[in-house]
């Protein structure tokens, strides 16, 4: 049975139901019309459209096929039978898509939708860190572009990073390249983290902690989220002398001071789910502001405390138009060289095989 794309009365009702509190009237009846024809043109083409949970409200609310965080649109993105594959998201994501489907077109709306973590290492970077810690296995944060990921031993997400690193039977690894993640994932494991810059750790005192109850090093390096960073403690203490009784929730790429200060700490798949799953009378998310807007739309009766001014200019890069014009012209398209993907393909896998 063929299912009709919805009118654009119909998109513009379902998008002012939803989003009449966020985004002014006059702009919703244009954004309405843009996302009217972008499912018609998907459905002719057989497209399938991802979008992360930090989109713009407008586009999160009226085009995507699935939405979630990358840990979640990896597993879509494994399955997909549909082509082309639109990943509403930035560059390493959609890199990520086409390692898991080669054969598939996937298209990535704006070309400049980078990331500021991402670009922090290189593929040589971890070459170097493997000549200096020999045997050391490499845990890559997804947030790394695909030749990075082909010198790791195993992909995380901030929803399972903490996991995949228990998973590894290993006295010391090395994870990249977000350090704030990096110390977070060890202060919630009780490990100890090395920089590079540091020298190695002398056996003797590896003994001495292992007596404390550190059981291993994790190996860091020190890039962070261009975002994130931007939150502070201080930030905290402000909101709750204005709202004493907010609830405040922080992305892991926050900096382990404010991750310690907040209520609550996880990816943003894991974020949305506390918003839905808990009754307090507001909340405070320490991460792009998008996603507190896409929350509220779908949670009416949660108050969500509009004090943020932190975006990713990467990716508010997508936008309907761009969308629009990439399923017209199958703009712009990610490759992966052959090698490369293989060898990356194997550190993705191996994180969906764990979690």
């Amino acid at each position: 049975m063929t299912v009709e794309t919805p009118s654009i009365e119909d998109t513009y009702r379902d998008l002012r139901s939803k989003l009449a509190d966020v985004v002014p009237e006059p702009e919703l009846a244009l954004k309405a019309e843009l996302a009217y024809r972008i499912n018609r043109l998907k459905r002719e083409r057989g497209a399938v459209i991802l979008g992360h949970n930090y989109m713009e409200p407008a586009l999160f609310h009226s085009v995507c096929d699935y939405t979630g965080d990358s840990l979640e649109l990896s597993r879509v993105a494994a399955t997909t039978e549909a082509d082309p594959i639109v990943f509403c998201g930035v560059r390493f994501m959609a890199e990520t898509a086409k390692i898991l489907n080669p054969d598939r077109t996937v298209l990535l709306p704006a070309q400049r939708a980078g990331c500021s973590l991402a670009a922090s290492i290189t593929a040589a970077d971890v070459r170097e860190l493997r000549r200096r810690y020999p045997g050391t296995p490499v845990v890559t944060y997804v947030n790394t572009y695909a030749d990075v990921k082909a010198e790791s031993d195993v992909c995380c997400t901030s929803s399972n990073a903490a996991q995949v690193v228990e998973s590894l039977d290993a006295e010391q690894v090395i994870f990249l390249p977000d350090e704030y993640l990096a110390r977070n994932v060890a202060a919630s494991s009780s490990k100890q983290i090395v920089f590079p810059s540091s020298q190695p750790v002398p056996q003797e005192r590896r003994a001495a902690d292992a007596s404390n109850g550190l059981q291993y090093e994790i190996v860091g390096w020190h890039g962070r989220c261009e975002v994130h960073e931007q939150f502070t403690v201080q930030d905290i203490r402000d909101v709750r002398a204005q709202f004493p009784d907010v609830v405040v929730l922080a992305h892991p790429e926050c900096s382990p001071e404010v991750v310690a200060a907040s209520d609550f700490s996880g990816s943003t798949g894991a974020m949305s789910r506390y918003v839905t799953e808990t009754d307090a009378p507001r909340y405070l998310l320490l991460t792009e502001c998008s996603m507190g807007d896409n929350i509220a739309a779908e949670a009416h009766d949660k108050e969500m405390v509009r004090l943020c001014s932190v975006r990713c200019p990467h990716m508010n890069e997508i936008t309907l138009e761009e969308v629009l014009a990439s399923l017209r012209e199958n703009r712009y398209q990610i490759e992966v060289e052959p090698r490369v993907r293989a060898r990356a393909r194997r550190a993705i896998e191996r994180m969906l095989e764990i979690t």
